[in-house]
Order: C-alpha cells, then structure tokens, then sequence
C-alpha cells in the first residue's frame, strides 16, 4: 500500500488475474468432457478438428477475457473514513464501508492464491455475511499493510501522521507465543473429532445404488424378525448366499468387521479434516490483540482484539475430559468464518489454557468463588413432565395390549429422567465475582463460560406461569454473538444476579467498549 497514493482507485495484484482464470478453468473442466463425449463418440477424428478443438479455444479463450475483464474492473480505494470497493463487469457496484464498522481485518490463503503468494483480505464488520467486505488478492506484505493500515485509521485522526512502513510493520507484528500444536498433537486431536459424514455419505450412495444389490436392502419387512437367522438367508439369497451357509458365527464377525469398517471411516476423516483446519496451528500475544495463523490448504490469519473479546467458552467432550483435554474459544464482536465463537485453544490442557484466558484480561475462578445452584423446583418440574410423557406412551402401550411393553417408559425412561435431572442440578452451578460472571453446566460434557459483567448489553428476568407459581426464574443476558441463560434460579438468586449486572453495566460507556480495554478485563 503507497501512502502517496492518497484516495486514488488501486487495483488488486496483477496475478489475481492469472488465479481466477484457472479457477474458472477448473469449472470448465466437466462441460468440455461432456462436449467430448458428446462430439467424438464415432471417434471421427475429424470432428474433433472441426468441433471439439474450437470449442475448447473458444471456452478457454472466453474464460480468460472474462478474468481479465474482472480484474481491470475491481478497484479499490482507502479513504479518510472508510474502505471502497468498486467492481462488475457489465453492472458496476460500489460497496463502502466505514472504518468504525470494522470489527478486524483477517487474511486468508487457499492452495491456489498461496503458491503466487497471494492473500484474501477479509474486513469483518460484526454483521456477518453478505455486509462483510473483501478483497482478492493482494501481495502478503501488502495484505499486512492493508490491515495495519485500517486498523490504525479506525484508532482516528492522530494514526494519520505517519505511513506505516516496514519498520511500524515489524513492531505491529512483534509477537509472543502463547500456544501452538505440534503435528502429534493436531493428529491426536483429530482422533477425537470422529465424524459420522463420510459413513452418512456411504449410506447415502448405497440407497442410491441398491438396485446393484442381490436383495431389497431398504425393505424394512425382509428384516423384521431378526432372530430369525433364516429370513437373514433369505435376504442373502444369490451371490450373497455363502455367507450365510457358513453359519451364525461367521455372520456376527461379518457384521463386526462392517462396524469397525465404518468406525475407522469415521475416524479417518476426523483426522484429515482437523489436520487440514488446523495444521502449523500458533496462537501469539501481539500489540494488536491475539494472532491466530492455522491451516494447511487455506491459510487464515485472524487477530483478535483482546478488548473486543466479550466472555470465553471453556468446553470438552463426554472422551476427551477423560484424557484432559479442553478447548477454549473466544466470543468477540468480530466474526471468524461467519461465527462470534473464535477457536484460541481448539484441544489444551488446562494449564495451556489458563495462560491464555490470563492474556485475555479475564480469569479463571479460584477456590473462593461462591458458587449457586439453581432452585430444586425447577429440576422437579422439568422431571415430573418427563415422567407425563412416559406415562403417556405406557398408557398407548396398555391400550393395544403390550401391558409388559408398558412399563418400560415409566420404568426405565422415569428412572432415567430422574438420573440425567439430579446430575444437571448438582453440575450447574453460577458464580459472581467483582468484574465477571461464572457459569458450569453439563455433567457427561462439561463447559464453562466466563462473561465481562460490565460488556453484557442486557438482563432480563424471564418467569413462564409455572415459574411464577413454583418460585424461581431464568436470567437472560445480552451477549453480541451468543446466547448466555441461568436457567430456574430461585426468585431472590435471579434478581441478586440482576441486581449485580446492571450496577456493572451502569458504570460501562457502550460507546467506548470497542475502543480500550476497561479494568478488570
């Protein structure tokens, strides 16, 4: 980016032009096979001269005018005030977005940009979609300035006394490291992220090609009596009808062979999908926020500003905890990839963790939180209308005549509801201390989730009839990008709890809570 350039229109890096046209050459790639087949299935050679070959030039020809075309026409322009984008080929658009909407500006690379050394720089303005703003592609080091370059513009008048160049740029980038993963520790993570998508994608292919099949495998009927190892041979009949003359125990070692078969699957793309997502992941404490660079295909580079991050989520699942493993994200005003909840510890332990939130300005609570459950009332409650609905499907159960299929929902379903409420009462708990709020719930996957008392935007008691007759309430409050509940507090806990957020929020300038860092977070 040359400062001398003022306001003039810039245009992207003259290599943009050669990324797209092989982008939009890919796509050309299965309408020239289908011409192909379409034009030389005689094999006459000489319709490959007079049809396929023009059709070729033409499809790449037009291919690349048009990238050309695109590129000449995308300007932009960074002004006083805001960014402006300009582009279209035959309808021309302009989008301008002023430097106070922008939450952070990332840079992102996919494979193809990042072997010209290209980057997509991304302008986040906390709305999301379609009202973010970005610019492909620039040079890396521009991408830097770009970014630097906006971000001291948005900090106001005073950042325009001096350009930025590679020396403000180098101190803008002096990071310290505070995280990172090793290749073992993104493939054991990968490990825990087994996916059901490619076995749900393999379902799907075998619905659509069971015709292929010797017997109707979707033909609920056919496999109704399992106990019936006979109606298994049945269905088995023809080419598959060896397996079932080697007997009931080849069969069960079959069907555990197919489960494993498939749990390997699942675990397989678990891994190739977190390597991907987040190989040479770093997370480093720079002068400008938390600096996130992951990915092995696409590239990202996202910078956090500790000042704009509102709570953190500390979550783990019902294996990993066993192992001790959590993962740590941070709920911001700026987005990361459509979503409030950034990744800053995607699989930690602990410790690695608590040195990270001790960064964020926000802590970890200590022995000496006083920590609240919520009113039994409302565990009952929520239990005895489970109870209903079991009693309910035993009274169908009675009425076509299962009298002992009848007492398994009331049994074992009202025992179960009991067990899963009483867990969640004991494991939900809250806490207060002078700048933040506390929540723990869930007992199999236990999260916590660490609000800034005074950036919570809104409290609100919420009590439905039943409440309002048993005593107790849930407290709503308004956190940009998420949801944060405590749910069935006794009357007088809830309107504590209130009481306590809007004195914080009462001492907090909204205006100001994107600007600086206020004390105690």
């Amino acid at each position: 980016m040359n400062e001398e350039a003022g306001n003039d229109a810039l245009r992207t890096d003259p290599r943009t032009f050669a990324v797209r046209a092989i982008a939009m050459l890919g796509q050309l790639v299965l309408p020239i096979i289908v011409g192909a087949f379409a034009i030389l299935d005689k094999g006459d050679l000489g319709d490959l001269l007079l049809y396929f070959v023009p059709l070729v030039l033409v499809a790449g020809g037009g291919n690349l005018l048009f990238a050309y075309l695109r590129w000449t026409r995308l300007t932009y322009t960074v002004g006083d005030t805001d960014i402006r984008v300009e582009s279209g080929v035959l309808s021309r658009a302009a989008r301008s977005v002023p430097y106070e909407r922008i939450q952070d500006v990332s840079l992102e690379q996919k494979p193809l940009p990042r072997l010209f050394g290209l980057v997509e720089v991304r302008f986040e303005t906390g709305a999301g979609g379609g009202d973010d703003l970005s610019l492909a592609y620039l040079r890396e080091s521009e991408g830097e300035r770009l970014r630097e370059l906006v971000r001291s513009r948005r900090e106001g008048p005073a950042a325009f006394a001096a350009p930025i160049g590679e020396e403000e740029l180098a101190q803008a980038n002096t990071a310290h490291l505070l995280y990172a993963m090793s290749p073992r520790r993104v493939v054991t993570f990968g490990l825990f992220e087994f996916s059901l998508v490619v076995v749900a994608v393999a379902a799907g292919v075998a619905q659509q090609f069971d015709f292929l099949l010797p017997f109707e495998i979707w033909d609920w009927r056919g496999w109704r009596d399992i106990s019936d190892w006979r109606a298994w041979g049945d269905q088995l009949s023809g080419p598959g009808a060896w397996l079932a003359g080697l007997g009931i125990h080849a069969q069960v070692l079959g069907a555990l062979i197919a489960a494993l078969a498939l749990l390997l699957i699942g675990v397989a793309s678990g891994v190739v999908r977190t390597v991907l997502r987040e190989w040479g992941f770093r997370l480093e404490r720079t002068d400008k926020g938390l600096r996130r660079r992951r990915g092995l295909l696409t590239r990202t580079d996202l910078v956090m500003p500790t000042h704009r991050i509102q709570a953190l989520r500390v979550r783990t699942g019902m294996v990993r905890r066993l192992f001790g493993f959590h993962a740590l994200k941070a709920v911001s005003l700026a987005s990361d990839s459509g979503s409030a909840n950034h990744d800053a510890v995607p699989f930690g332990r602990m410790n690695e963790i608590a040195r990270v939130v001790s960064e964020t300005g926000f802590a970890l609570p200590d022995e000496s939180s006083d920590w609240h459950r919520g009113a039994p009332a409302h565990r009952i409650d929520a239990f005895l209308s489970g109870l209903a609905a079991m009693l309910v499907l035993s009274g169908i159960a009675l009425a076509l005549g299962h009298w002992k299929l009848a007492i398994v929902p009331t049994i074992l379903g009202g025992g179960a509801i009991a067990f899963d409420q009483f867990l969640t009462w004991r494991w939900t708990r809250h806490a207060l201390d002078r700048d933040r709020l506390y929540t723990r719930r869930g007992w199999l996957a236990p999260g916590m989730t660490i609000a800034a008392r005074h950036k919570l935007q809104s409290v609100e008691l919420v009590q439905h009839p039943l409440a309002r007759l048993r005593g107790y309430a849930d407290v709503r409050f308004g956190l940009a990008g998420a949801n944060l509940r405590l749910r069935g507090l006794s009357v007088a806990e809830a309107e504590r709890v209130r009481v306590a957020v809007l004195d914080s929020m009462a001492a907090n300038d909204f205006s100001q809570i994107g600007e600086a860092t206020p004390t105690g977070c």
